[in-house]
C-alpha cells in the first residue's frame, strides 16, 4: 500500500493572503502532473458551520453536493481541481469541540480530563486521515486564519504532531507570507516574515517551503536572506506576486517559479511531466477576447465582492467560453429602489440578479427584473433572484397587486412564493435548509434544456422557500414557461419567460458547479444572449 502524502498551508502576517487560491493551485499542478489529490481546509471559528453567518463578515456560504455549507475557499477547489469535496473536506473550531463534547458525554474518555492535548489535538488529525486512502496520492490541508492566532493554535499542534505519526518524510509544510514593499523607504522587507516563521517555529513546525506574497518582484537577495534567517534553502524561497489580470495565473507563476517540481521531490513522489496546455489556452483566450460585454449583478450584498465570489468567477468563465471580455458592474439593489433602474441599469447587456435572505433590497432586485423583462435585456435569476421573479411576473403580468412571498409578507393575498413543506416545522437555522444536490426534470422546448443538453440535471440547492404550485397554471397560462421541476414535479426549479430574448430564473445555484475551462451552461448561455444583445444594439445604432 503506498502511504498518502500530506501538505499543510499555513499562513502568517496577515489574513486574506490567498491561502485558498494558493492550495486549489498547488492541487491543480499535481493532478496535472497525474496525482490523486484530495483538498481539505480546517477553520478556526467556532461556528459549526459557516451556514449562519453574515456575508459582509465572511462572504459566500459554498454548498457541496452533500449539502456541507462551507467556507468559500472550497469554491476555489472545485474551479482548481477535479477534487471531489465532501463534508471531510471542512471542519471547523466548532465542529471539532462538538464532536468531543460528544463523545465525552457518552463515556467515550472512560473518565478522563478531556483536554486540547491530547483529545482536541487527536479529532483534528482524524479529521485529516478522514482523507487518507489507497486512491489518494495526496492531500493538501489549508490551515483558515494565520500564525499567532490563539485560535489557529490546536490546529497548528495537531499538524505538528502528525508528522510525528506518518514520518516527517510523508509531510510537507507550506509557509505563505507577507513581504511588503515601504515606499518611503523603497524596499522589500523581509522582516514580516521572518518573525511570521519564528512563530512558527516556536510551535515546533519548520516550513519546507515559503511561498512569498509581495507587490514587485522579489529579488535573489532577499530571497537569500530569508533563506537564512528562516532556515529553509533558497530555491525554497517561492515569489508570488499580486495578479492583477487574473488568478487563475496563480498556477503558472508557480511553475514559473518550479514549485510543483519541489514538492515531486521532497514527497518522493513518482510521476509524469506536468501538462497545462489547456490551461494555458484557458489564459490566452482570456488575454485575448474578441468581444466585450457589460453585465450588471444586482444584489444586497453588492458592495462586498466576496459575498457572490462564485457568482463573479461563473460570469467570467462565462466570457472565456465566448472568447468574451466581460466587464461586471455590482450595484445595490436598495440604490436601485432610491433612484430607479433606469438611471442605474441602462447600457447593461445582462442582468443577473443572485440569491440572497430578508427582505432588504427586494425590491430593487424585482424593479431590476421588471427593467431587464420589459426591456428585453438578457436575464438570469438565481435562488432569491428566481422568487423575485415570480413576484414581478404575479404583479406586472398577472395584475396581481401585492402578490410577494410569505418570507417578508405572510398577509399577501398572493403568496406566489412560499415556505417549503419540509421547512414547516424546523425552527433551528444552521443546516436546516433543502442543501445540496438535487435532481431536475427539464421541459425539452426551453432554453434550459437548449443550454444543458440533456433531459435531467443535478444541481446544489440553498433555500427554504419556493415557487407556490397552487399558482402553477395561472403563471403558465399568462406566458410564463415551467421549464424544470424536480422528479417528483412538486417542486418547481425553473421558470422562463418564452417570449423574451433570454429570461432564465433557477432555484438552485448553478455559481457552484462551473469551471474556468468548462462554464457552466446556463452561465454560457447567459453570456452568449448578452453579446448578441450587444450585437443588436449595435446594428440599431449603424441604421441612424
Amino acid at each position: 500500500m503506498t502511504l498518502t502524502k500530506h501538505i499543510f498551508v499555513t499562513g502568517g502576517v496577515v489574513s486574506s493572503l490567498g491561502k485558498g487560491l494558493t492550495s486549489a493551485s498547488i492541487g491543480m499542478l499535481l493532478e496535472n502532473r497525474g496525482l490523486r489529490v484530495r483538498m481539505q481546509k480546517l477553520d478556526p471559528y467556532i461556528n459549526v458551520d459557516p451556514g449562519t453567518m453574515s456575508p459582509f463578515q465572511h462572504g459566500e456560504v459554498y454548498v457541496l453536493d452533500d449539502g456541507s455549507e462551507t467556507d468559500l475557499d472550497l469554491g476555489h477547489y472545485e474551479r482548481f481541481t477535479q477534487s471531489p469535496l465532501s463534508r471531510h473536506s471542512n471542519y471547523t473550531t466548532g465542529q471539532i469541540y462538538l464532536r468531543v463534547i460528544e463523545r465525552e458525554r457518552r463515556g467515550e474518555f472512560l473518565g478522563q480530563t478531556v483536554q486540547v492535548i491530547p483529545h482536541i489535538t487527536n479529532e483534528i488529525k482524524r479529521c485529516i486521515d478522514n482523507l487518507s486512502g489507497d486512491d489518494v496520492d495526496v492531500v493538501i490541508t489549508e490551515i483558515g486564519g494565520t500564525v499567532g492566532d490563539i485560535e489557529s493554535l490546536p490546529f497548528l499542534e495537531a499538524i505538528r504532531q502528525y508528522s510525528l505519526d506518518v514520518g516527517k518524510e510523508n509531510c510537507l509544510y507550506i509557509h505563505l507570507t507577507l513581504v511588503p514593499y515601504l515606499k518611503a523607504a523603497a524596499e522589500l522587507k523581509t522582516k514580516p516574515t521572518q518573525h511570521s516563521v519564528g512563530l512558527l517555529r516556536q510551535i515546533g513546525i519548520q516550513p519546507d517551503i515559503l511561498i512569498c506574497r509581495c507587490e514587485r518582484e522579489l529579488p535573489l537577495s532577499d530571497r537569500e536572506k530569508i533563506a537564512l534567517f528562516c532556515n529553509v534553502p533558497t530555491k525554497a524561497v517561492i515569489e508570488e506576486r499580486d495578479k492583477d489580470f487574473s488568478i487563475y495565473e496563480v498556477p503558472l507563476s508557480l511553475v514559473d517559479h518550479g514549485l510543483d517540481d519541489q514538492i515531486v521531490k521532497r514527497l518522493g513522489l513518482s510521476t509524469k511531466s506536468l501538462e497545462i496546455d489547456a490551461w494555458r489556452n484557458m489564459i490566452h483566450r482570456m488575454r485575448n477576447p474578441v468581444t466585450e460585454v457589460n453585465i450588471a449583478v444586482v444584489g444586497k450584498y453588492a458592495s462586498h465582492k466576496d459575498a457572490y465570489k462564485s457568482i463573479y468567477e461563473s460570469i467570467d468563465h462565462g466570457g472565456i467560453a465566448h472568447n468574451a471580455q466581460i466587464r461586471v458592474s455590482s450595484i445595490q439593489s436598495e440604490d436601485i429602489e432610491r433612484e430607479g433602474p433606469e438611471r442605474l441599469l441602462s447600457g447593461y447587456h445582462g442582468i443577473l440578479v443572485p440569491g440572497g435572505f430578508g427582505e432588504r433590497g427586494t425590491e430593487g432586485k424585482i424593479e431590476a427584473i421588471r427593467y431587464a423583462r420589459e426591456r428585453q435585456i438578457p436575464f438570469l435569476g438565481i435562488c432569491l433572484g428566481m422568487q423575485c421573479a415570480v413576484i414581478e411576473f404575479a404583479r406586472n403580468v398577472m395584475g396581481m397587486a401585492g402578490a410577494n412571498s410569505t418570507e417578508f409578507d405572510r398577509s399577501t393575498n398572493f403568496p406566489v412564493v412560499c415556505l417549503l413543506d419540509e421547512q414547516q416545522n424546523v425552527t433551528e437555522k444552521g443546516g436546516t435548509m433543502r442543501l445540496g444536490a438535487q435532481r431536475a426534470q427539464l421541459a425539452l422546448d426551453s432554453r434550459s434544456y437548449e443550454c444543458y443538453g440533456q433531459e435531467q440535471i443535478s444541481e446544489r440547492h440553498r433555500h427554504r422557500y419556493e415557487f407556490n404550485h397552487q399558482f402553477r397554471k395561472q403563471f403558465e397560462a399568462h406566458g410564463m414557461l415551467i421549464a424544470g421541476t424536480s422528479q417528483n414535479q412538486s417542486l418547481v426549479e425553473i421558470v422562463e419567460v418564452p417570449d423574451h430574448p433570454w429570461f432564465v430564473a433557477v432555484q438552485y445555484h448553478p455559481e457552484f458547479k462551473s469551471k474556468p475551462i468548462a462554464a457552466h451552461p446556463l452561465f454560457a448561455g447567459f453570456v452568449s444572449a448578452a453579446i448578441t444583445a450587444k450585437e443588436i444594439i449595435g446594428e440599431a445604432k449603424s441604421m441612424f
